[in-house]
């Protein structure tokens, strides 16, 4: 059973820093690619990063560009999201997702993702 395990959430003021972790069981991980979302209250899921297999290539949605690093340690099964320089318009639910393959070419969507974690809670004050 495929399980995808989010942590590292919670109160920061802006300009602060969070690490979120993804712990990954039950899948062959460096055969995935990895990606973060986020769903603030009363707004839908968009994409924020993505990790590739073996962590060279990565992909950001522009709001989190040059402030967020996605990283990932295929010997641990877990994918990171370094967040810094935090703003309040960062607050939402951040979930884990994985896809399987999608090595090169086009970055794999949120429809395309097979499994996703139940999310952690990350809130910014201002």
């Amino acid at each position: 059973q495929v399980q995808l395990v989010e942590s590292g959430g919670g109160l920061v003021q802006a300009g602060g820093s969070l690490r979120l972790s993804c712990a990954a069981s039950g899948l062959s991980f460096n055969r995935y690619t990895m990606g973060w979302y986020r769903q603030a209250p009363g707004k839908e899921r968009e994409f924020v990063s993505a990790s590739r297999w073996s962590g060279g290539m990565t992909n950001y949605a522009d709001s989190v560009k040059g402030r967020f690093t996605i990283s990932r340690d295929n010997a641990k099964n877990t994918v990171y999201l370094q967040m810094n320089n935090l703003k309040p318009e960062d607050t939402a639910a951040y979930y884990c997702a994985a896809a399987l393959g999608s090595y090169s070419g086009n970055w794999p969507g949120m429809d395309d993702m097979n499994y996703w974690g139940k999310g952690t809670r990350v809130t910014v004050s201002s």
